[in-house]
């Protein structure tokens, strides 16, 4: 068995899919098919109960998310994500929605993601001019 601790996560282990060849420098161990054994282990944290801290990164680098770019979309800062996977304290909306938008997105339905997105550039254009209208019809919102 392999200690897969490459991927972050203490807890990994392989059967197989491992190659290891002694080399002047040391030993070398090469991994079949990454991508699809980080998938495998990202599926299976987004099944699981809450979520670790060093889990919740790994989650979002999968999602090639900074947590720049995370704190962004869930709408927290980036220092308050760096203690989550520091500590492990992740609250359980944040934790729920992660887990969300990993498996929207590795099934390759991003609307959940981009609809958060949609949101969160939306939060930041608070001072936007809002302009109704009203009709025979009722009211409706116009351009602005």
């Amino acid at each position: 068995m392999y200690h897969y601790t490459e991927s972050g996560l203490r807890n990994v282990w392989l059967e197989n899919g491992v190659t290891q060849r002694k080399t002047a420098y040391g030993t070398s161990t090469s991994i079949q098919d990454v991508d699809g054994l980080h998938k495998v282990i990202g599926r299976a944290l987004a099944h699981k109960g809450h979520l670790t801290g060093t889990e919740f990164r790994f989650l979002r680098k999968e999602l090639d998310l900074s947590q720049h770019r995370l704190a962004d979309l869930i709408g927290t800062t980036e220092q308050t994500i760096a203690l989550w996977e520091r500590h492990g304290k992740i609250p359980k909306t944040a934790d729920r929605m992660l887990r969300a938008i990993y498996l929207e997105t590795i099934d390759g339905n991003v609307k959940l993601k981009e609809m958060i997105e949609r949101t969160a550039d939306l939060d930041r254009r608070d001072d936007e001019k809002m302009v109704f209208h009203d009709t025979d019809a009722g009211w409706f919102a116009m351009a602005a």
